[in-house]
């Protein structure tokens, strides 16, 4: 070679780096990136096996932000489509790259051959940048990749650049939101990971899980780069600071609009007027309904250090008085018009000799001119919710008592700050989007899911206050163009029976939780409103989402797979042959039990893992199957009936009704089944005809059918078991 030639090459270099140094100053400047997890590329850099990265691919500036900031020279797999334009070729020459055509079934070989010449080199598994926010689908040839050539993947999250302006939710492609000309900029880089197959995987199942494992590696990562150690106060800031902190956040029935700032001023002014009637307390009982006022409150108590205890107001004197001596409450913070309106009074008054009535009208009152302006010139940064541990409690739920006398589950600001992003790395809410909750936030699927996701995420969150105004939701929802709605399978099904097909024309995702949902549910909303309902999992223990189907990722009749970050272990049962009982261990998991014989005394899970009392099966592809409760088993002539697989062929027989069966005593085979419905048609022939239908055994066959004009139900939607119970031995006792 020439010594010209030489001396240009080497100039063109010093150009090049140059020119990259210059940009990734500017990026610094402007997109102030921070790179974190280099440890876990320096640990994949001393393996001495071939570097694999994967990111999610949100925006135009996503090549260039892991070619400047990831250290060694990396080789990118570029699509021959994008090098057609000048700009293109420009940026292309900065770095190291070779092009395919990514349709071709030998683009994965060219990576492949690169990877085996110890080459860094770089792959986005999506094949395209977003139009959704979310992660798109995955192609199957960023898993064979690895596969083939050993290599340690270091999943990449780019976070914040999907808020650019050189991100593709402008509208003209899918997605529309409010972006920022300079967000701040993310790269977090995750621990190695590796993707071995057993050969005994063959053909297209052996591209699914290639597929599965490569979605989970971006998904978790996702995950693990939203998460952080902070309180819920703490995370509302934040919210503040990286969303359009002026647009409307929350809206309700009654017309009030709250936007993230008027929010956390809400939370600043009231919670100091809070302060001065609570003083000392910790735990404090919070009972309001779903409308802009809850948040505030909830908020507003989070701010200077206060425990919110969520009181269930349909629970009846007897609940609410077990909950106040259970968690040591002194105080429940609640409102006039809101007792008025729910025609609870003589409630509060049975319920005032036990505990004082904080009304949130006369604490407005005490709240001066002086005061809202201190409020204004008060740095939340400095006031006792902002800097709380992660692991001091956050807020204290109870058990719906559907299965017995309710528990107190304490949850952390680590807990309910992680379900949260476990929640977002499933379904991933976009800014202009918003959710339409009807669901009550004494219930842990209302309070997390349905209030603080939206408002932490920096979506829309319209709140209504009762989900069994079955004729007005569905309007609402279509009303406020929704794109989320949460109900139970019981809420779902009284929505149909009233909802015109075009009312949930803008939805995104029908998410049910909290029961069982119902084949023939899922299968009327298939054809009536043409929409999916997703059907998830989890426990109040557990803050509470556990497992959720998304769009990429759905088995009829499961309840989907794991979120990020849980663990699970299933037990054998004797007597059950499939599946087992599910033990969860993971950030979400509570800080314990308050038990109403030990107020006030935390009951840790044990080793950190909870006995959620369910019998479930996991399949090969993760996807989780509810069996049913341990405690909804009968054990008949020594045989173990699961009720609901009973409760199963009935509702197939009417669809329409309600259904429950319950277990009680029984002289000659230990237990009886006893079936209890709102469905006139049914009788103990009918019901043997259906058996019959279903092919299942004799001993599944209720040998009572209690005919009612209502099933006992809770506030949440559950069916009242224990209400249920006596009902049916009421019967035979009668």
């Amino acid at each position: 070679m020439s010594r010209n030639k030489i001396l240009e090459k080497v100039i063109g270099r010093c150009m090049k780096w140059l020119f990259k140094l210059l940009v990734k100053a500017l990026f610094k400047l402007v997109y102030r990136v921070e790179v974190k997890g280099l440890e876990n590329y320096q640990e994949a850099f001393k393996s001495d096996r071939p570097i694999l990265i994967i990111a999610n691919h949100v925006s135009l500036l996503d090549g260039p932000l892991l070619d400047l900031f990831i250290p060694g020279e990396t080789t990118f797999m570029v699509d021959k489509a994008h090098t057609k334009k000048w700009h293109e070729r420009f940026l292309l020459s900065m770095s190291h790259y070779f092009t395919v055509d990514v349709h071709s079934p030998y683009a994965a070989k060219h990576m492949i051959d690169e990877l085996k010449k110890g080459r860094q080199c770089m792959i986005f598994p999506e094949g395209r940048i977003t139009t959704t926010g979310a992660l798109m689908k995955v192609y199957e040839g960023t898993g064979l990749v690895a596969d083939k050539t050993d290599a340690a993947i270091l999943p990449v999250n780019i976070g914040g650049a999907v808020y650019s302006r050189f991100s593709y939710l402008d509208g003209t492609h899918l997605s529309f939101i409010k972006r920022f000309w300079f967000p701040k900029i993310t790269l977090n880089i995750q621990p190695i990971a590796e993707i071995k197959l057993d050969h005994s995987i063959k053909g297209s199942n052996r591209h699914k899980h290639y597929k599965q494992k490569v979605f989970n590696l971006l998904r978790d990562a996702g995950f693990h780069a939203s998460v952080k150690p902070q309180s819920i106060f703490s995370k509302l800031i934040d919210a503040k600071q990286s969303y359009h902190a002026k647009d409307i956040c929350i809206q309700d029935i009654n017309n009030v609009d709250l936007s993230l700032k008027k929010l956390t001023q809400a939370s600043v002014i009231l919670g100091k007027a809070l302060q001065k009637n609570l003083k000392d307390e910790k735990r404090v009982g919070l009972m309001l309904p779903n409308v802009a006022g809850m948040p505030a409150t909830f908020f507003a108590m989070q701010a200077y250090g206060y425990v919110p205890a969520m009181i269930n107001f349909t629970a009846g004197q007897g609940a609410i008085e077990s909950a106040c001596r259970t968690a040591e409450l002194k105080t429940i913070v609640t409102s006039r018009k809101f007792i008025e309106a729910f025609d609870i009074q003589e409630l509060v008054d049975a319920l005032s000799a036990k505990v004082n009535f904080l009304y949130l009208e006369d604490v407005k009152e005490q709240i001066t001119l002086v005061s809202k302006l201190s409020g204004l010139v008060t740095s939340p940064k400095r006031l006792a919710g902002f800097n709380k541990s992660a692991d001091s409690e956050a807020v204290v739920l109870f058990t719906s008592g559907s299965e017995g006398v309710p528990k107190g589950v304490v949850l952390s600001h680590s807990n309910l700050v992680s379900n949260v992003e476990q929640i977002n790395a499933m379904l991933n809410i976009m800014p202009t989007e918003r959710i339409f909750n009807a669901l009550p936030t004494f219930h842990c699927f209302g309070l997390t899911a349905g209030m603080l996701w939206p408002i932490l995420k920096g979506a829309k969150l319209f709140m209504y206050p009762s989900p069994v105004h079955y004729g007005v939701v569905p309007e609402m929802v279509y009303q406020t163009n929704s794109r989320f709605i949460f109900g139970t399978d019981t809420f779902f099904s009284g929505y149909a029976r009233k909802a015109d097909s075009f009312d949930f024309y803008s939805i995104r995702a029908l998410i049910a939780g909290a029961e069982r949902l119902r084949p023939e549910t899922r299968e009327l909303y298939a054809n009536k409103y043409h929409q999916p309902i997703y059907e998830g999992y989890g426990v109040t223990e557990t803050t509470p989402v556990l497992a959720v189907n998304i769009p990429t990722a759905y088995k009829h009749g499961s309840v989907g797979q794991f979120v990020p970050s849980v663990e699970h272990r299933l037990e054998p049962v004797p007597g059950i042959a499939e599946g087992g009982r599910l033990f969860v261990k993971g950030p979400n998991v509570m800080l314990g039990y308050l038990m109403d014989n030990e107020p006030g005394v935390l009951q840790p899970p044990k080793d950190g893992w909870h006995d959620t009392g369910d019998i479930v099966e996991i399949d090969e592809d993760d996807y989780v199957w509810i069996k049913g409760r341990a405690k909804r088993f009968a054990k008949i002539g020594g045989e173990m009936v699961s009720l609901t697989a009973v409760e199963t062929y009935i509702n197939q027989a009417s669809p329409e009704g309600h259904h429950v069966v319950v277990a009680v005593p029984d002289e000659r085979k230990g237990e009886q089944l006893v079936l209890v419905t709102d469905d006139n048609t049914l009788s103990r022939k009918t019901v043997t005809d259906a058996a019959k239908g279903a092919l299942v055994s004799e001993l599944m066959i209720p040998k009572t059918v209690i005919l009612v004009e209502a099933v006992p139900v809770l506030g949440t939607g559950k069916t009242n078991y224990p209400e249920v119970q006596k009902l049916a031995e009421r019967h035979f006792n009668s």
